[in-house]
């Protein structure tokens, strides 16, 4: 089995052409899987990459795609608008190279183990978590994206590693923040989020 780091290498000689759409990517992976569709997509929020609205950006691809995995559904399905939307060829290439050194280092972590979790009726139990999470990404905060997303991350890392501790571990990040921002919102209100805004500003 080949890296996830030497698979997206290839992606990058894979896509021609000036601009790039989710429809190549689909196209350029599809014999990945969904899992691998799905931690691309959750890479830009994972990355410490700061920025109010980022969350709006990735959380539609992302709740599409988890949906789909809750459902148990192979063949992927994108909106026409959604599926054509590009980005220029240097900006993707871009962003692979800054998101290497990241999954370079995951990689070391992860390796085939428990892999009943990653497939069957699991499947689906990391779908529905995915989605929960993809839903807390539409939080309007920023950088309250990062943690949900890299759950996601790690859960797809586990899905195309066939490591079901990954995926464990992004679903106890992913579900606990989600919690956390349940609790916040249910119990303290508006004022709690502007208290979870400001400790994270603290902490930059």
């Amino acid at each position: 089995m080949r890296s996830l780091s030497d698979v997206l290498e290839h992606l990058k000689t894979t896509l021609q052409g000036e601009k790039v759409c989710t429809f190549d990517i689909i196209e350029a992976l599809h014999e990945r899987g969904i899992g691998l569709l799905v931690f691309i997509f959750a890479l830009p929020a994972a990355l410490p990459l700061p920025g109010f609205g980022i969350n709006f950006i990735i959380a539609l691809p992302l709740l599409i795609l988890t949906a789909q995995q809750a459902l148990g559904r192979h063949n992927i399905w994108f909106p026409e608008k959604l599926k054509y939307k590009s980005i220029s060829r240097e900006k993707f290439v871009k962003f692979l190279d800054a998101a290497k050194p990241y999954i370079q280092k995951l990689e070391l972590l992860t390796k085939p183990r428990l892999e009943f979790i990653t497939t069957g009726v699991m499947s689906h139990l990391i779908g529905v978590s995915g989605l929960i999470m993809s839903l807390s990404i539409c939080v309007p905060l920023p950088l309250t994206n990062t943690v949900p997303a890299f759950g996601i991350a790690l859960m797809g890392l586990g899905v195309i590693m066939r490591d079901g501790l990954s995926v464990l571990a992004g679903m106890i990040i992913g579900l606990c923040w989600v919690a956390m921002i349940s609790y916040v919102l249910l119990f303290i209100g508006a004022e709690g989020l502007d208290m979870v805004k400001d400790a994270i500003k603290s902490l930059l």
